[in-house]
């Protein structure tokens, strides 16, 4: 067989396109060769078994490269190997001394790791041109190649590849191309171009071009007369396009949102544009169309320092003309902002900041779609900065709160803190702990038409210094601790007194016993804990404290939590008079294979020895002298399903007095999803709601959601909907209902379609995840890395 050798200056570029590929030549005719999809694809039943666990149910199969195959999408090769020289052989070889060589018959062209194989192959010295024939395979890094025909300009260093067909491993995406050129180093030129994430032999969508050029160097592609095809029947055409082909981010038009609600809003349609202004900064401009209302404008700027990253939201609507009608008089001018940013500044500080406006109190329930503020009574704006080390902590802020409900009563609209000053140190001295916590605040509202305590406003210093023992052993903990409740307020616009001081004593001790025991069930080793727990607490407060204003108290809720806690107040404008002892119980099951709390059971109860006088607007005094049982149940019987139920029982009056539980389970590929939920509380308040995704075949699944309120004897949310799914795109169709502030049930539709490797409409998905618990994983799950 002849060998030849050539000078490897001259054939530098060719070996540059392809290093590190590999080709080979099946035995067919140019026209019968598989494409490159193909060769890679394997059905279901011929992929490794832990490939196939792995696969989507609505996955038919999936591509496999052979083994030794790396990572990555390299369709532009490295520099080449220069140091090595050009290899050619063939069964058969014409050599014409400083003209031409031409090898026929199982040529193999090699130079390093560049190795090119077809059935015959041409060297013009004089035109510098190197072109190979037969049905070309070439596979890179993720990558693989086919085409009729190669032929590559040593001059320019331009590389053609005829009747081309590609695979990308990593996103999974084929296509086509009547003819692919490498022109330079850095560009790849596309020309009648196509492709799509579907499974070879079936075209769902695609992407066809009449010109695609992929720019390494700037990290876009850019296309021409683009159409986007639905079962080879276009749908949707872009005169011109750019898209990212790496992880830098590219200006562009988003993915269109449409939906329709029966209130507030009505169909809207919104077309939202990405600007990539900078690595650090970019901004999103989000332009809509509501029905009946007009051009309604959303944009969102992002900023990102070496410190921390702050974003900026603003919504506006120059003309509402439903809101006018609503409200005559109104100029129909509306608008919102939203702004927070967060900082880490070493050395243990860090600066935060949260900010939030609108200019009327309907904006958030008709106009809001993409700002991040909550539907809520108070909007709440606050900024400052926080420390904190191994022994204390200092925070100093500025907060206050901008209230959207006009039902709400002057009297009862929160007081700005400006501003609120935290300090706290702990410090040990052998055995003994020593602590102090300090909150010094400036109280402040509209006092206007307000009289008596709701008048006033004013300062308050709070010192909370106390001595502690900590014991500790491996078989149980006390810590006895003496605590002096300070409390110092100089107040304005009240008449009674300016300066107002309180010290209440304040004794505890905290003890626990830990038991533990080893067994199995079901052949699986677990371990039991048994942690008997007693708490007492002793607080000599005044039972009058209601000369004292209320600027940030409210009495606690009670439950589990609250059983080891001495003061039933929150804020600290009240401190409430305790003598009380808690007796609590919890015991654990610990899975000794996983490590996994596969249960854990609690019961606790306070006894009372004095009556609480301590009130605030008349609620916290209580002459009982126990509390009602307060438990908490968690079973983890499987990794997919967890079950929490916790509650308050009334021993005298047997019967509940609070209660909620929760069922939630999924299967391990989260294709199965369920939850169970219901609320109670005694003369107020019931809830229950029951959410599910459940799959009637391998891609069609039915989504739901019902809420059920017993206290208003109605419905007050439902979501139902349907999802289909295969391997390349999937659609979700959505029906959600509501109930709004005016009691009505508001419903909407919400759509939203999803090509993989390409995204999808906005609509549906972030509702649904909002009603179903494990929803948000399920559709990270979707389309993500399979293999």
């Amino acid at each position: 067989m002849p060998v030849f050798s050539t000078n490897p200056k001259r054939m530098m570029p060719l070996a540059g396109l392809v290093a590190g590929m590999a080709v080979a030549v099946p035995p067919l005719s140019a026209a019968d060769a598989p494409t490159a999809a193909e060769l890679d694809w394997r059905p279901r039943a011929e992929l490794p078994a832990g490939v196939q666990a792995r696969l989507p149910a609505f996955c038919d199969g999936g591509y496999l490269a052979p083994e030794g195959a790396a990572g990555g999408d390299e369709l532009f090769a490295g520099a080449p190997d220069t140091g090595q020289p050009l290899r050619a052989s063939g069964l058969s070889a014409r050599y014409e001394i400083d003209r031409e060589l031409y090898l026929s018959g199982d040529v193999r062209l090699q130079q390093g790791r560049f190795v090119v194989t077809g059935d015959e192959a041409r060297y013009d010295q004089a035109a510098g041109a190197v072109s190979v024939s037969g049905p070309l395979v070439s596979r890179g890094d993720g990558f693989l190649l086919t085409g009729e025909r190669a032929d590559y300009d040593l001059g320019s260093g331009r590389f053609d590849i005829n009747t081309a067909t590609f695979l990308l491993h990593g996103p999974e995406m084929r296509g086509s191309a009547r003819s692919l050129a490498r022109i330079s180093e850095n560009q790849v030129e596309i020309s009648g171009g196509s492709l799509t994430t579907c499974a070879p032999g079936r075209n769902d969508w695609a992407l066809v071009a009449s010109e695609i050029v992929l720019d390494r160097a700037e990290g876009f592609g850019t296309a021409r007369h683009v159409r986007l095809e639905v079962r080879d029947i276009p749908v949707f055409y872009w005169p011109y396009a750019s898209f990212p082909i790496d992880d830098r981010r590219k200006s562009g038009f988003l993915y269109p949102a449409f939906g329709t609600s029966n209130a507030g809003s009505g169909l809207y349609l919104s077309t939202p544009y990405y600007l990539n202004l900078a690595p650090h900064y970019d901004a999103t401009l989000n332009p809509q169309y509501i029905h009946g209302r007009g051009l309604f404008n959303e944009v969102e700027g992002r900023y990102l320092s070496r410190f921390g990253e702050s974003v900026l939201q603003l919504g506006y609507i120059g003309n509402d003309v439903e809101y006018q009608d609503e409200n005559p008089g109104a100029d129909g001018e509306r608008w919102a902002l939203d702004f927070s940013t967060r900082a880490q500044l070493g050395g243990g500080w860090a600066g935060y900041g949260d900010y939030s406006v609108v200019s009327d109190d309907d904006y958030l329930s008709d106009l809001n779609r993409t700002l991040e503020i909550n539907q809520a009574t108070h909007l709440q704006r606050r900024g400052g900065f926080r420390y904190r080390d191994r022994s204390q902590f200092f925070e100093a802020y500025l907060n206050g709160y901008q209230t959207i409900n006009d039902r709400i009563a002057a009297a009862d609209k929160p007081y700005a803190q400006l501003p609120e000053v935290l300090y706290g140190v702990t410090t040990d001295f052998g055995l003994l702990e020593t602590s102090l916590e300090s909150q010094y605040s400036w109280f402040y509202r509209d006092n206007t038409g307000l009289t008596g305590l709701d008048r006033a406003n004013g300062q308050r210093l709070r010192l909370l210094p106390e001595v502690a023992v900590p014991l500790r052993a491996q078989w149980g903990f006390a810590r006895p601790s003496v605590t002096l409740d300070h409390t110092r307020y100089q107040l304005d616009d009240y008449d009674p007194g300016s300066s107002i001081e309180r010290t209440v004593p304040v004794v505890e001790w905290d003890s626990g016993l830990y038991f533990d025991r080893q067994s199995s069930l079901f052949d699986i080793p677990y371990n039991q804990s048994l942690e008997p727990r007693l708490y007492y607490a002793w607080a000599d407060a005044d039972a009058d404290q209601d000369d004292i204003p209320d600027f940030d108290t409210a009495l606690k809720s009670f439950s589990f939590d609250r059983l080891f806690q001495r003061n039933r107040f929150s804020g600290g404008d009240r401190v409430g008079d305790a003598n009380q002892l808690t007796v609590a119980l919890t015991s654990r099951f610990n899975d000794l294979l996983t490590g996994a709390e596969r249960a854990r059971v609690s019961l606790g109860q306070v006894y009372y020895y004095d009556d609480r006088e301590v009130t605030l607007d008349g609620l916290g005094a209580d002459n009982r002298s126990d509390s009602p049982l307060a438990g908490e149940l968690v079973l983890r019987p499987l990794d997919t399903l967890d079950i929490r139920s916790s509650g308050l029982w009334d021993a005298r009056t047997r019967k509940t007095e609070e209660g909620r539980s929760q069922l939630v389970f999924h299967s391990a590929d989260y294709r199965y999803l369920a939850s169970i939920g219901h609320t109670y509380s005694r003369d107020s308040f019931e809830q229950s709601d029951i959410g599910a995704v459940f799959p009637v075949t391998d891609r069609v699944s039915l989504i739901g959601r019902w809420v059920y309120d017993s206290q208003l004897d109605r419905t007050v949310g439902t979501l139902a909907g349907l999802e289909y799914n295969n391997c390349c795109w999937s659609v979700q169709l959505v029906n959600q209902s509501y109930l709004t502030d005016d009691s009505e049930l508001d419903n909407r539709i919400l759509f939203q379609v999803q090509l993989k490797g390409l995204g999808g409409s906005s609509g549906s998905s972030s509702q649904i995840s909002e009603a179903i618990y494990g929803f948000d994983e399920r559709e990270r799950r979707r389309f993500g890395d399979r293999y």
